[in-house]
């Protein structure tokens, strides 16, 4: 008997045309950062609205770039989700300030207000608060929250390229946003991030930072002036001529992913032991990934990788991992109820742009026949 096909769970969407523009650069010879960088920035930031957009190595650096832009580090406090990959704390200590870790809301897997309000004090500078998975931000609370307590918001939106709040698109909500486009990322260049914000001061300094502290960085070489310490944080020509091709279609990426979204959610409606978060009221899900609870996660995960599917826990439960351990004080900030339970219960299922609906109705009934035989 023939071995059925495995289902993985993510596949970057890699058409004739990206490929045909990675050769077009690699002939060029020009390989480091240059033109088809620009275009990339350009079409990202008209995509989101953004008065700026700059492209770096990774969505990490360009959390660090943000945070050293606005000056934080030693002294100074950030306040960031207990529940998101280790990136979004590890960079608060990188710049040499300290994250301070909150819970967060079971029911969306973002953070929790009020811990976040809690955990405010006279060194907290800025929050860090993540758009995991692509559900985007209550930015009304957010921004209402900053006015109060005179903070600036860094929006850790790796997932959440093409998600939107009040028809407005992720990108434009927070002081400064920084998207990634790893493998993951249905919008992808290998590895890589993008900053966006409206603010000029910041850009400026952020680009130079990235350009070793160059002035002008398109100043003639014997013209080039180096005015600040900074370092080498680009994004080469070749990656972002595989992002400049995705952004042309990402419209048509998403409507299939939501269409993919739509079709789990219609075959999961019923299915007993499975949770699924909500969106933000008022929000547009970009569904980067497909995200449920199920009891017994560890087992069913197994159980569905040995029947050839590939599911993944969501993300982690930063207290729990001993590199963070010192940043979760439950004494001041409460239990963290809610990372802890999602750590635990939270699976992501395989979705991408290939996705055929026999391979979704495979997965659900492979992880129906893994929860009966509990």
């Amino acid at each position: 008997m023939a071995e059925r096909k495995k289902i993985p769970l993510i596949r970057p969407h890699i058409s004739e045309r990206v490929k045909n523009r990675v050769l077009r650069v690699l002939e060029s010879g020009f390989l480091t950062e240059g033109e088809v960088t620009k275009q990339f920035e350009e079409k990202v930031r008209d995509y989101v609205g953004a008065t700026y957009a700059i492209a770096v190595n990774s969505c990490t650096t360009g959390l660090e770039l943000a945070l050293r832009a606005l000056k934080i580090g030693a002294g100074d406090e950030v306040v960031v989700p207990d529940f998101t990959y280790p990136a979004t704390a590890s960079v608060v200590s990188v710049v040499g300030a300290t994250p301070v870790l909150v819970d967060i809301s079971r029911e969306t897997m973002l953070i929790n207000y009020d811990r976040l309000e809690e955990a405010i004090t006279g060194r907290t500078k800025a929050v860090i608060p993540v758009s995991l998975f692509g559900n985007p931000l209550d930015y009304d609370r957010l921004n209402n929250i900053k006015k109060r307590y005179e903070l600036y918001i860094i929006e850790d939106a790796a997932c959440a390229l093409g998600a939107s709040y009040k028809n407005k698109m992720v990108g434009t909500l927070a002081d400064i946003t920084v998207f990634s486009f790893h493998p993951r990322k249905f919008i992808t260049t290998g590895e890589g991030g993008m900053i966006t914000t409206d603010n000029k001061k910041w850009a400026q300094w952020i680009r130079s930072y990235k350009h070793f502290g160059i002035g002008d960085y398109k100043a003639p070489r014997a013209e080039t002036m180096f005015e600040i310490i900074g370092t080498n944080y680009k994004m080469s020509d070749v990656q972002a001529a595989i992002g400049l091709e995705q952004m042309k279609i990402i419209d048509t990426m998403l409507a299939r992913r939501r269409k993919l979204a739509e079709r789990y959610f219609s075959l999961l409606s019923d299915l007993d032991g499975v949770a699924m978060p909500r969106t933000t009221d008022k929000g547009m899900h970009s569904y980067q990934s497909f995200c449920v609870y199920v009891k017994s996660r560890d087992t069913v995960m197994k159980r569905m990788r040995k029947a050839g599917i590939e599911v993944q826990i969501g993300t982690y439960a930063l207290h729990t991992q001993p590199a963070f351990a010192q940043f979760a004080d439950t004494s001041k900030h409460g239990p963290f109820t809610g990372s802890t339970f999602s750590f635990s219960s939270c699976l992501t299922l395989p979705l991408y742009h290939q996705l055929k609906k026999e391979d979704q109705l495979r997965v659900v009934k492979t992880l129906e026949k893994s929860l009966t035989a509990l």
